[in-house]
């Protein structure tokens, strides 16, 4: 995809070098840093319970992340890590990781103001934070280990940038318009935020079973994938052959379904936080074909 280079003026943070999150490695430092905002709702039953509730929690408005089936991102070290940027430019520029995720970023932040200014509504600009391995975010602590996310508290978009290896060699999802639907899908998740549809969500599902809570957090999720579609959708002229296709391949493979067949070698439906692959494929291409937000509506009827 062929994106301008980014806006200097875009609210860019970084955690890079910092060490920040503190002491707990890999998935216990997740653990520690998000079971205080879980609460007693949840209680203490067993490591993957509470990951999969962990990502509900995201859809009740702690994290909107892009990861599903209670799999999370495999966590990275710190050593030889860049150090912080010292601005927006710095930080960007700082690996070519950096400087695609700006771009996406961006290019969505332009979009996104653009149509809101068109329906009369009032936009606000979130921030990108950068961060590697261990960073701490306005709803607690960041880690490599939770993929990106989203943080509606403090309207950050936390990356640490190995993801995108990630995403090329765990989910052989190739290609740089894979990344920018890493960034276009949290993005959508702060539109959800400025819309009120996080509020309304979170409020509905502390009335919630288990079971139906984790359906709300995937129309959620469905939703963010449809406004990466109309994000893209927007931005058609700059899309190349194959970006589609890498688009859908990325959606796939971070399916709850193909995720807890790798995980765990069966798939529990009423588990799912994040949609089927076929699902988050539907709402994406939706996006893609209708360019139209109202068209991504996901909590009327079935997803």
């Amino acid at each position: 995809m062929r994106l301008d280079d980014y806006d200097p003026n875009i609210n860019v943070e970084d955690q890079r070098g910092s060490g920040g999150g503190g002491g707990f490695g890999g998935g216990g430092g997740l653990l520690m840093g998000l079971l205080p905002m879980i609460g007693s709702r949840f209680g203490c039953g067993g490591i993957v319970v509470v990951l999969i509730l962990m990502a509900v929690f995201g859809g009740m408005g702690g994290l909107g992340g892009l990861l599903g089936g209670g799999q999370s991102s495999a966590p990275t070290t710190q050593s030889g890590s860049p150090r912080a940027g010292t601005d927006t430019t710095s930080s960007c520029n700082l690996t070519p990781e950096s400087k695609a995720a700006c771009n996406a970023f961006s290019s969505a932040d332009n979009t996104w103001e653009a149509i809101f200014q068109k329906n009369g509504q009032r936009f606000e600009a979130p921030k990108l934070v950068f961060f590697d391995g261990n960073g701490q975010s306005g709803c607690g602590a960041a880690q490599s280990a939770m993929g990106p996310f989203y943080c509606p508290t403090d309207q950050g978009i936390y990356l640490d940038t190995s993801f995108f290896n990630e995403l090329s060699t765990r989910f052989k999802a190739n290609g740089d318009f894979a990344q920018d639907y890493v960034i276009a899908h949290e993005f959508g998740h702060h539109i959800q935020k400025l819309l009120g549809t996080n509020a309304q969500v979170q409020q509905a599902q502390r009335q919630a079973s288990e079971t139906e809570g984790n359906a709300l957090s995937v129309k959620l999720e469905l939703q963010a994938d449809c406004y990466a579609g109309v994000w893209a959708a927007a931005n058609r002229s700059r899309l190349e052959a194959g970006d589609i296709e890498e688009g859908m391949t990325a959606a796939q493979a971070i399916g709850d379904d193909t995720l807890q067949k790798q995980s765990q070698g069966r798939v529990v439906p009423d588990s799912f936080t994040h949609g089927s692959s076929a699902q988050r494929q539907s709402w994406l291409k939706r996006g893609l074909d209708s360019g139209d937000p109202a068209q991504c509506d996901t909590f009327s009827g079935a997803v």
